[in-house]
């Protein structure tokens, strides 16, 4: 989001002479829920806006100005892009596609690129970009630490063709030997695991309990009830404990990008 909005936020904040816990709890939120909105990492339901306009007394200018949704997110995944934004933890689980915050351009593309009917090169560049914006948060060298457990289907079907594939390949492997994430490969022959139903994404935070996204066909889900993240968690602990271990898993990433046409 642009962050005029948590520009405004802040400077009427000031105005007030509260401080961001002050304002936090006029406004029924939490600290750093303020801290991300300012920043602009994150836009606040209409209902946060509703309560920031009154402990500010800004009548509904926060509630009337709330940024436009961005068109090149699908409603459902919008809860759960904000959540990864916040994360200090991710696991990720990929049953088909790379994992978004993992994706190349030219990856990003060739998935961007296969919907009937199909988007124009302008629209899907939009998206792309959009894309890419998200994997931005592994700029940070440290935050928010990254598992990537990948189904070796994800290796093997060669989306956007073989160059494409290697470069890809070699990206995640990078950022693995660059200590930036961890990564592990559920190897074909172990047959059905408990997370074949879907892609899943586990996620932790400083300052609130922690989530998990799961998605399917055109739809999506952020579970935030404590008995479903659990039993989640509990899933993808079972799949990466029959995992490769990191050091096999990048050999085989390796080898297989070598498949593809790569060369040291």
């Amino acid at each position: 989001m642009s962050n005029i909005y948590g520009d405004w936020l802040k400077a009427q904040r000031k105005a007030a002479n509260l401080t961001q816990q002050e304002l936090a709890d006029a406004a029924i939120m939490t600290r750093s829920h303020i801290s991300h909105i300012e920043a602009g990492r994150r836009t606040p339901s209409k209902d946060d806006a509703r309560r920031l306009d009154r402990a500010l007394n800004t009548g509904n200018v926060l509630s009337s100005f709330l940024p436009q949704d961005d068109d090149t997110i699908a409603d459902y995944f919008e809860a759960a892009r904000q959540l990864e934004q916040q994360a200090t933890v991710i696991r990720e689980f990929a049953m088909t596609f790379v994992p978004g915050i993992l994706q190349t351009k030219r990856y990003a593309s060739a998935v961007l690129g296969m919907t009937f009917p199909p988007r124009s090169d302008e629209e899907r560049d939009r998206h792309v970009v959009t894309r890419l914006e998200r994997a931005k948060i592994l700029t940070d060298p440290v935050t928010p630490v990254v598992w990537a457990l990948l189904d070796e289907a994800v290796l093997r079907r060669p989306v956007g063709g073989p160059d494409v594939m290697a470069e890809q390949i070699m990206h995640i492997v990078d950022l693995a030997d660059a200590k930036r994430v961890r990564v592990h490969v559920l190897p074909l022959e172990l047959g059905v695991h408990p997370l074949m139903q879907s892609m899943l994404s586990l996620m932790w935070f400083e300052d609130q309990p922690p989530a998990a996204y799961s998605e399917g066909l055109s739809v999506g889900k952020v579970h935030d009830s404590p008995t479903v993240v659990e039993r989640l968690q509990g899933a993808y602990h079972l799949a990466l404990g029959d995992a490769l271990p990191q050091k096999e898993s990048l050999a085989l990433m390796r080898a297989t990008a070598k498949e593809y046409g790569h060369h040291d």
